[in-house]
């Protein structure tokens, strides 16, 4: 065969051996991405194209984050994280009829409840999923978490020089400063872990607390109590706890302003000496600091996180989870793989759209 021939021949050949072959890896990446799930539906989540204003905390980094930290900036506003991409390539998915406005938030004190009140209709920001934050103050239900579209566990980040010192809350004394953000799951694990509070969220008897009013100190009783959905209101502003014993730490409040940024800050300049967080936010901390700090102490619990809605939006949380259960592969893609690509829910949205 002249070689002109041969080459042509060869040419188209190999042409439909690559059309073949990406038809088939088409074929293929379309059905593990159905996998565990029909066909995406079309109807839309409103009738009206709603967009909805989305309030995120600001300084919950890598998960939820603002472009400035600045409340007074205009990029305060500008969503940074795990948490805006999953909602970008929700309001990019076809059919969905969404659209988000989005404003920062700069005080995490009982943020999931926002979403019941008239400036937000969706609230996020690595919030764990607890039924007693699904109530308000009078216990009554006023917001729905959609599913859980992101894993935590609680941890303590140390300097690295304390890793083997400080490895598990058992390791944490009377000499041992812990900072905490008040109101957060991390703060109420450690001191659950530690032995703290009982069952109810009671601190115990003769534990000291400092607040914005002066120091009182616990009695045992529910009139001091603190747990992840509110504490007590005389300890509002707690700024410090002082353990009854010496096989207790003391817990430092920090991060009012500025979350855990402070705390990580603090840790650093040898205000405290660990940090009890959530693994995700302490690891990104460790790997930005060189070596610096390390992540132990880490949780057996496992924690979902979610958006909240007001309890009257319960069937926009519904819609609103069966595509971030789409974007998500119901939990198969999580905070590991999007921090491997970050395009991953964007892509994911692209395949719902190519099937609505």
């Amino acid at each position: 065969m002249h070689a002109t021939v041969r080459a042509t021949v060869a040419s188209r050949s190999a042409a439909l051996v690559r059309a073949v072959a990406l038809g088939v890896a088409l074929l293929a990446l379309l059905g593990v991405a159905a996998c565990g799930q029909d066909a995406p539906p079309v109807e839309t989540c409103t009738d009206d194209d709603r967009t909805l204003t989305v309030g995120f905390y600001a300084f919950f980094a890598p998960v939820s984050y603002s472009a400035d930290e600045d409340p007074a900036s205009a990029a305060f506003d500008t969503h940074r994280g795990y948490e805006a991409d999953l909602l970008t390539a929700l309001e990019a998915m076809d059919g969905v009829g969404l659209s988000f406005a989005r404003r920062g938030i700069a005080v995490w004190d009982g943020i999931w409840l926002r979403s019941a009140g008239p400036d937000y209709d969706l609230i996020g920001g690595g919030i764990t999923i607890l039924d007693s934050r699904t109530r308000d103050a009078a216990g009554r239900p006023a917001v729905v978490f959609t599913s859980g579209h992101i894993t935590f566990r609680q941890s303590l980040l140390v300097r690295a020089a304390d890793a083997e010192r400080l490895a598990g809350y058992d390791d944490l004394r009377q000499d041992v400063r812990v900072g905490a953000l008040a109101g957060t799951t991390g703060e109420a694990r450690l001191l659950e872990i530690a032995g703290f509070v009982d069952a109810q969220g009671a601190l115990a008897a003769g534990t000291r607390v400092e607040t914005p009013r002066g120091t009182i100190v616990a009695d045992g009783s529910a009139d001091y109590a603190i747990t992840a959905a509110g504490a007590s209101p005389n300890l509002d502003g707690r700024r410090r706890l002082d353990p009854p014993s010496a096989n207790l730490p003391q817990v430092i409040y920090l991060g009012d302003e500025s979350g855990d940024i402070e705390l990580f800050e603090a840790l650093g300049d040898g205000r405290i000496d660990a940090v009890a967080g959530g693994d995700i936010g302490n690891r990104d901390a460790a790997h930005a600091s060189d070596g610096a700090f390390a992540v132990t102490a880490l949780d057996a619990e496992v924690e979902h996180g979610g958006f909240t809605l007001a309890v009257e939006d319960a069937a926009l949380a519904a819609c609103l989870d069966e595509r971030i259960g789409w974007l998500t592969d119901n939990r198969r893609i999580g905070y590991a793989e999007w921090l491997d690509d970050r395009t991953v829910f964007m892509r994911r949205g692209e395949l719902w759209s190519a099937g609505a």
